[in-house]
């Protein structure tokens, strides 16, 4: 497959709530060229801490294969599902690999505002990182649902409340949910698209057990924007949040 490891070097578990990663794992047959996908260490910091091996993890809007690919390499059964053909094509893909170690890892092209294919809790751990809104089209607005084609923020999270209420329904209680999201500008000013996202994830019924700032470090359109920053005086947006929510039998 041409990658030269199947681990990590040196991974150490994050014990704050700031995560850092100036360099983005390149292991096993993870890879940068998908546009948008979360690094593998966000990945397997939260599949460590909030899983055991022989679990079963969904991601529900998949990408590029990243929780799959870690699924794979840490012992977990992995779930996939993208409503882009492209993206399952290339998680396939990027799981033709040998592990020895490996558990099934099953992809599929089809919605998360409804999976009704998978049972009311049936997961022992849900992770995934949907698109901000319209800020990358992922298909380039040729599927008509596709998240990413949605401007309005409020669209998007109408939206959004509907994949927080399946993950609700699949995942086992006591169990966890944990989205990256970031936020975004409109017309200079700050919208912060997360928290909204995070309040729909409430909605849904989840509680909020930690919020973790993640830094961004080499974005492909940082150059340009620094530019912009300095003339039309706003600050350059360089983090995310990973939220964890959880699925209470009882309410805290």
């Amino acid at each position: 497959m041409g990658f030269q490891r199947l681990q990590p070097e040196d991974f150490e578990l994050e014990c704050s709530t700031v995560w850092s990663f100036p360099k983005r794992g390149n292991w096993a047959t993870h890879r940068s060229d998908y546009r948008g996908n979360w690094s593998p260490q966000v990945v397997r910091n939260l599949l460590l801490r909030y899983s055991n091996e022989g679990d079963t993890v969904l991601d529900p809007m998949v990408g590029g294969g990243t929780t799959l690919i870690e699924c794979k390499l840490t012992g977990r059964k992995g779930i996939g599902i993208d409503i882009n053909p492209e993206a399952i094509e290339i998680t396939k893909e990027r799981l033709n690999f040998d592990y020895l170690y490996s558990h099934p890892q099953e992809c599929f092209i089809g919605d998360a505002r409804n999976f009704k294919m998978i049972k009311d809790n049936s997961i022992d751990l849900i992770l995934t990182h949907p698109p901000y809104a319209d800020i990358i089209k992922y298909s380039e607005g040729k599927i008509k649902k596709d998240l990413s084609n949605i401007h309005s923020v409020e669209d998007f999270c109408n939206e959004i409340e509907l994949i927080a209420r399946e993950c609700f329904r699949v995942l086992k209680p006591d169990k966890y949910c944990a989205i990256l999201i970031g936020d975004t500008r409109r017309n200079k000013f700050y919208i912060p698209l997360a928290f909204s996202v995070m309040e729909r994830f409430i909605n849904a019924g989840f509680v909020l057990k930690e919020d973790i700032i993640k830094v961004q470090h080499n974005c492909r359109a940082t150059g340009f924007w620094k530019n912009k920053s300095k003339l039309y005086n706003f600050l350059l947006i360089m983090h995310e949040h990973v939220f964890v929510f959880q699925k209470q039998c009882k309410s805290p």
